[in-house]
């Protein structure tokens, strides 16, 4: 989405101008959680590397999110122009994201209270990440009478379509919540334009209300760079074959593909075992939660627990050299709205393995920065990555369409576009004609 030239007009000029401040939600899950562990991925990412952009483009930005510890101080400045705000709503410890619901009038009352105390008109625009924040965001806005902007970031109805096995469906709940925020909400920002066609088709979203805005990349961190170098400072050996998964664990994000496939591997290429390593990157999340080992103990029924490294969660510059380091990065999950694992991973030079699903299908240039496999069976997972692994020409060629693929996904770019999205609602609220059309 490019940004529009400025009008000629001052009087339009004026009434189209952007926000000055905006309030942002994410009610279940802090941008200072680590990524990768309980609740916390792709969306603490975004809301932080987005707000900081704001921020940078003289947006103050609040971001409001429930209070998980006694100990945490009501507000803290993650960035110049960013605080978060800490919300008391329910134990402080001990409630998981699918009891959050009934907490949600607390978070309300939180948010509202603190704009309250604040003079008249403070926020020009709201914007809520995920179904539980738009509802806390359908209230405030009606109250504040400013623009609702929502990001879905993943949606019930599209993960029913494609459960894990053994996998539970989301609730209808949850889907009637959505469909609520979807129909509140002044703009819906969808990360692909597969996601907005689902927003349109199941949940009968306006079109008109529907801007296409992909997730970024930290460019400046995510780089490419020497892999023996990489290898060393992570622990792994410079001739050994690397496959890597990162994300949390649990059926949605499908590591257990991985680990079944390298086993389906070692049955045609049982060779393999003297150079292969297994890297898992991440922590037990969401349904994943109720056997937090399962995945070791699929690993040791399958003969591969001695190739298998379990890594906790780590930050960006530790993870930027874990990306490096590997050959693949392996992305099998059964749905992701963007899936900022596998840009990360080609900004650094690493060609992607992945599920022809959702976002990735975007995030991914079939045959020119990775490959997308069709489905979830394991023989066919091991057959692409087994023969991947015996092609490092075919690798290398990939690894550079990889950085040349990943650059067009900057945070730049996003906070451009976000910006102007927050500009088109506050100009459809104030009742002017927007200039240009949303994409």
């Amino acid at each position: 989405m490019a940004v529009l030239p400025l009008d000629p007009d001052p009087v339009r000029r004026r009434r189209r101008r952007g926000p000055r401040r905006v309030a942002v939600l994410s009610v279940h899950t802090s941008p200072l959680d680590q990524p990768g562990t309980g609740d916390a991925g792709g969306m603490n990412v975004y809301i932080t590397e987005v707000s900081r952009r704001l921020a940078e483009r003289g947006v103050e930005v609040d971001v409001f999110t429930r209070a998980t510890s006694s100990d945490l101080p009501p507000s803290v400045e993650m960035a110049p122009g960013v605080t978060i705000r800490h919300v008391t709503a329910g134990p402080f410890q001990g409630l998981s994201k699918e009891d959050l619901p009934g907490q949600l009038c607390a978070v309300t009352s939180g948010v509202l209270r603190a704009e309250a105390a604040r003079p008249e008109g403070w926020y020009d625009l709201l914007h809520s990440h995920y179904w539980l924040s738009g509802q806390v965001g359908w209230l405030a806005a009606e109250r504040w009478n400013v623009p609702l902007v929502h990001a879905m970031h993943t949606m019930a109805r599209v993960k029913n379509l494609a459960l894990a096995d053994g996998d539970v469906p989301e609730p209808d709940g949850r889907v009637i919540g959505e469909q609520q925020v979807v129909d509140a909400a002044d703009r819906i920002v969808a990360n692909t334009a597969l996601e907005a066609d689902q927003l349109i088709d199941l949940y009968g979203a306006d079109p008109h209300r529907v801007a296409v805005v992909h997730p970024g990349v930290d460019l400046e961190v995510f780089t490419p760079g020497d892999r023996r170098l990489a290898r060393a400072r992570v622990g792994v050996g410079a001739e050994r074959l690397v496959l890597l998964f990162v994300g949390r664990i649990q059926p949605l994000k499908a590591p257990d593909v991985l680990v079944r496939a390298v086993a389906s591997m070692l049955e045609r290429r049982p060779e393999l075992r003297d150079r292969l390593d297994v890297v898992i990157c991440g922590g037990p999340s969401g349904t994943g939660l109720a056997h937090p080992h399962a995945l070791e103990d699929l690993a040791r029924d399958l003969g591969v627990a001695d190739l298998v490294r379990f890594v906790r969660p780590v930050d960006r510059n530790r993870l930027a050299e874990w990306y490096r380091a590997a050959d693949l990065c392996v992305v099998p999950s059964y749905s992701e709205s963007f899936g900022l694992v596998a840009v990360e991973a080609q900004a650094c030079g690493t060609p992607v393995v992945a599920a022809r699903v959702g976002g990735l299908s975007t995030a991914v240039a079939d045959g020119a920065s990775g490959r997308l496999v069709d489905g979830h069976d394991a023989h066919t997972w091991g057959q692409e990555l087994s023969a991947l692994l015996a092609a490092p020409e075919e690798r290398a060629r990939l690894a550079a369409g990889a950085v040349a693929h990943a650059s067009r996904f900057g945070w730049d770019a996003t906070a451009d576009a976000t910006l102007e999205v927050y500009t088109e609602a506050l100009a459809t609220r104030r009742g002017t004609a927007a200039v240009g059309a949303l994409p």
